[in-house]
């Protein structure tokens, strides 16, 4: 004799919720739960899937292996659902109570971050953004449903990926005001040889298509340092004889902190932006109000391709 089990898809809602905050309480509020109940819908969810789901490390929650596996059906599942009850052109965003998690460069949330967040609050105000920094491995994040959007150079060729090429963007030069380079015309030659070079690289890449276009001219610059984020190249040049690179969209960052933007005197290939999005978020009307956003954003002084 078999005995039926019967399915709480509110468990499925919460296990969503539970995976994006990583926190009980964090849980807890967006559900407007008590954290005693939070606690104990956790421990039902434990029990329906044997598996901890969350578990601790240090001061905080981490989801398990299998949490993380299922992570981006879970919310494939309650997406769907929401969709059911919600046909996207009656959509209210005003509405709406959603996290969208942005995984892109350190540059896309200081360049476009304040205006996305204003648009957000006038037009989504139950929308919360959360951006989160590239990591120094290629992980399947929109597959895995850690992330909602990839914004920036996307080089995925993944079947399961959307992807949409919005405008293209080039790399200019970067130095602190009254460094000597500026002092006459910044060839190949004074660019290469008359300071040493600093670069933004998550990988720590000391090496790029700059050093290729110098290779062809017969030369080569000496790259002392590379940090893990724009922003903190930008403190680093604006306090040594460094040069450094920025993109087009970051130049007004970058003089507000005192830096002097120059073109560089070689022959380089253009910089192709877009974002990227799992396909399970196709229909969604919240998540293309974002896509929608973030495409105006970036095409804002920009080149559509």
């Amino acid at each position: 004799m078999t005995q039926s089990t019967g399915l709480d898809l509110n468990l499925l809602v919460a296990l969503d919720v539970l995976l994006e905050e990583q926190s009980v309480r964090g849980a807890a509020r967006r559900l407007h739960l008590s954290e005693p109940a939070m606690s104990r819908t956790l421990g039902r969810i434990r029990k329906a899937l044997g598996d901890p789901v969350l578990v601790r490390a240090g001061r905080r929650l981490v989801p398990t292996p299998h949490a993380l596996a299922v992570r981006a059906e879970v919310s494939a599942v309650v997406e769907r659902a929401r969709a059911l009850f919600a046909p996207g052109r009656d959509t209210d965003l005003r509405t709406v109570t959603r996290t969208f998690t942005i995984l892109g460069h350190d540059a896309t949330a200081a360049t476009h971050g304040a205006a996305l967040f204003a648009r957000a609050a006038r037009e989504a105000p139950g929308i919360r953004l959360r951006f989160l920094g590239e990591s120094h491995v290629d992980a399947p994040f929109l597959r895995q449903g850690t992330a909602d959007l990839e914004v920036g150079v996307i080089d995925s060729d993944a079947p399961e990926v959307r992807v949409e090429t919005v405008c293209e963007d080039r790399m200019l030069g970067a130095v602190r005001a009254g460094h000597p380079l500026l002092d006459g015309e910044v060839t190949p030659e004074r660019f290469a040889g008359e300071a040493a070079h600093l670069i933004v690289s998550r990988r720590g890449r000391v090496r790029g298509p700059i050093d290729d276009a110098l290779a062809g001219l017969g030369l080569e610059r000496r790259v002392v340092a590379t940090v893990g984020t724009y922003l903190a190249s930008l403190f680093v040049l604006r306090e040594t004889d460094l040069i450094g690179l920025i993109n087009r969209a970051g130049r007004e960052l970058a003089v507000t902190l005192g830096l002097v933007p120059f073109e560089i005197p070689l022959p380089l290939p253009a910089i192709r932006l877009g974002f990227a999005w799992h396909p399970r978020h196709d229909a969604d009307p919240a998540h293309a109000w974002l896509r929608g956003c973030v495409r105006e954003l970036m095409l804002q002084g920009a080149e559509p391709t």
